[in-house]
């Protein structure tokens, strides 16, 4: 029954801590940057994973203070604001720290070897497709495994292709090029 029901000093102590974490994490928020949350690269993913289990190791154990949560919590923050201005500024650095886009669907037609590659499912991707509004997969210029795993759609009409900028950097192995 332990399972079931806590003590009410154990309840009050999560919930203090809850609050007072609550008010840190915007406080960090506010100098850092609404970035701190954002899953613009692998980096900023993992980040907010981690972040995630170190806020609620400090809210569920005893021996976790607020303090330390917070100092851990600030250091990542630090750590992705480092992270992300050399990937700017080195481009050997951001080679290494990121995956390369994939591309898993072009001109319509699936890419079986990078859905493969990817781990991407053909229903994954049919799923992205009707998320995106794609009605037509002629219409559908390319779909691409993002590096934070997010799938984007690119598709409109025929008559207008994207932008080269759009499709920059995205790996293609079915192509030997």
């Amino acid at each position: 029954m332990h399972w079931l029901i806590e003590s009410w000093s154990v309840l009050w102590h999560a919930g203090l801590t809850s609050i007072v974490l609550l008010f840190i994490m915007i406080l960090y928020v506010r100098i850092n940057g609404l970035r701190s949350f954002a899953k613009m690269s692998s980096i900023d993913f993992v980040t907010t994973i981690t972040i995630g289990s170190v806020i609620n190791s400090t809210i569920m154990s005893d021996s976790n203070s607020i303090i330390k949560g917070a100092i851990v919590v600030g250091f990542l923050l630090l750590l992705q604001t480092i992270f992300s201005s050399l990937k700017m500024k080195l481009p050997w650095f951001n080679k290494l720290a990121e995956n390369q886009p994939l591309l898993l669907m072009r001109n319509g037609k699936f890419l079986y070897k990078n859905l493969e590659k990817s781990n991407v499912s053909k229903s994954d991707v049919v799923a992205k497709l009707r998320e995106a509004n794609a009605i037509d997969l002629n219409n559908v210029y390319a779909v691409v495994l993002e590096t934070t795993g997010d799938i984007s759609v690119l598709h409109g009409s025929k008559k207008t292709e994207p932008d080269s900028i759009l499709l920059e950097g995205v790996k293609d192995s079915n192509r030997s090029d």
